[in-house]
């Protein structure tokens, strides 16, 4: 009689050990059809005590995706973004700001999925932003820029529940941007960096955020 209920515990514990991990790789992941709301925060700081510089920045992208089939999405985005530096040089504090805003379109295609869980994608967006400098002095002398950028990047979706999931944007593969100030005989500054080892400095490049899945 031992043996026998000693042989049914095990099949109840196998059978929920196996149901746990069906669950564990089942859950989560995209399908044609579906739409997502995503937003991505990065940020960053320095203070060199020796100098008394201070810099902070700040960047929030959120984005809507539509899954045109179970590997590929499509989307818009914006960006909103701020820095700031401190210099103070003998008693005296200078601060200058920049803010910048802007909206795109992008293309996201899952290519490894480890479970339904976790989801590696390359994504491929374009937008245009404008920023906006203010010296802390005199707001007339305020400077404004129009740009354009691209880039191909890498990012991660880990599944916490069915709908909701952590979001890990590395930094850009391939990137290319144009900025022209806004002032009269302006020429634009175009810049195009490559960046192969998207896992270097990770927690200064990455962003972090959220997906909810409807």
């Amino acid at each position: 009689m031992k043996k026998l209920v000693f042989t049914a515990a095990i099949a109840v514990l196998g059978f929920t050990s196996v149901n746990a991990q069906d669950e564990m790789t089942t859950i989560g992941g995209f399908e044609e059809g579906d739409v997502f709301v995503e937003g991505n925060f990065g940020f960053g700081s320095t203070n060199d005590k020796n100098t008394e510089f201070k810099t902070s920045s700040f960047d929030f992208n959120p984005k809507v995706g539509y899954l045109i089939s179970d590997d590929l999405a499509v989307g818009v985005q914006l960006m909103v973004g701020s820095d700031k530096e401190e210099t103070t040089v003998a008693g005296t504090t200078t601060e200058t700001k920049d803010s910048n805003f802007g909206a795109g379109v992008f293309a996201r295609y899952y290519f490894l999925e480890l479970g339904k869980r976790f989801q590696t994608y390359g994504e491929f967006g374009v937008g245009f932003d404008s920023a906006k400098f203010d010296d802390g002095v005199d707001a007339t002398d305020d400077l404004k820029s129009n740009g354009l950028g691209a880039g191909l990047g890498l990012g991660m979706n880990y599944f916490v529940t069915e709908n909701l999931a952590i979001n890990f944007g590395l930094s850009d593969i391939l990137s290319y941007r144009s900025d022209k100030l806004d002032v009269d005989g302006a020429e634009a500054v175009s810049s195009f960096n490559g960046n192969l080892n998207v896992f270097n400095n990770f927690f200064q490049t990455a962003q972090f955020g959220a997906t909810w899945k409807f």
